[in-house]
């Protein structure tokens, strides 16, 4: 929850004025209706939490800490899906409970972050915001009871991509995708890739023999089709940033995926090998672009094999 707090400045060279200054404090609150019903009881929720400092409201992230959490608990970075242009930080939960209980009742905080659509500001606004979200929790990690040394991600289609490019540019000290003047501290430590785009090229409408849709997602978030910028799709493409220092991924895609070709996945997986970074990558059998069947059994215990390996 946020209060904001409204303060009269008065100066005795001109006649009285007001200055509106807005201060964001975040307290612990109650789980959105939306998701309640997902978190164990007991669950303790920071809501709301403004990590940008600014009033925007897609600069809004979600704390839940297990019960019985630790003062350094890892923490797991939750990046919802929808092209790039919908939905929010609660999105995505409602066909991975399982997978979310688990994370919580394992001792792991989940961490669930908002970002600005393409809609609203082009390429690289969303990974600037997801960039200036984790380092918000990295630099606030004792507030919260959280091991700012223990943190991975794990993304849905658009957030797929964007924990993807995230966890490969980590490294490589993009300036552009961060805030102007800032730099980014975090480490991350193994990636959740759930269908996300890795090379936006081979997203691309072919114009010659199709309608371009002037809704294509993938031209709304780069303001232009791929095929006329393909430089811009490169720079936005976490395949761009593969590299032996790279964090391991899990890959997961759906055999019948009708959104983001599951050959998408399939490249991303062959350039990790190909630089020597552990890997693994999952083809659901029959499965479209999203829904309850990643939320699987098998699924599950590849994650955690994962989380105990490199969060441990």
């Amino acid at each position: 929850m946020a209060y904001i707090y409204f303060m009269k400045i008065k100066t005795t060279a001109v006649s009285a004025f007001a200055l509106l200054v807005c201060i964001f404090q975040t307290t612990t609150a109650q789980i959105s209706p939306r998701v309640q019903h997902i978190f164990p009881e007991g669950t303790i929720t920071y809501g709301n939490i403004p990590y940008a400092g600014d009033t925007v409201l897609k600069h809004l992230l979600d704390i839940y800490l297990p019960p019985n959490h630790t003062k350094n608990t890892p923490l797991i970075v939750w990046i919802h899906g929808g092209a790039w242009m919908l939905n929010d930080k609660y999105a995505d939960m409602s066909y991975m409970q399982k997978t979310i209980k688990s994370f919580i009742d394992s001792g792991y905080a989940l961490a669930s972050i908002d970002y600005r659509y393409s809609t609203t500001a082009i390429f690289p606004a969303q990974i600037k915001d997801c960039n200036e979200a984790i380092e918000f929790l990295y630099q606030h990690a004792a507030k919260y009871h959280l091991d700012k040394n223990r943190i991975t991600v794990i993304g849905f289609s658009a957030g797929g991509h964007l924990a993807s490019l995230m966890a490969l540019s980590n490294n490589n000290d993009v300036k552009e995708f961060y805030p102007p003047g800032k730099k980014i501290s975090f480490k991350i430590r193994c990636a959740f890739d759930f269908y996300g785009p890795s090379d936006l090229i081979m997203q691309t409408t072919n114009p010659d023999t199709s309608v371009v849709n002037d809704r294509d997602p993938v031209a709304l978030l780069l303001g232009t089709l791929p095929i006329n910028r393909p430089d811009l799709a490169k720079i936005a493409s976490p395949v761009t940033y593969v590299d032996k220092n790279d964090p391991p991924f899990l890959i997961v895609q759906g055999e019948k995926d009708q959104s983001v070709p599951n050959t998408e996945s399939k490249i991303l997986s062959s350039w990790l090998r190909l630089a020597g970074v552990p890997n693994k990558l999952i083809i659901v059998p029959g499965a479209p672009h999203y829904g309850k069947m990643f939320d699987a059994d098998y699924i599950r215990a590849d994650i955690f094999k994962y989380l105990d390996k490199y969060m441990k």
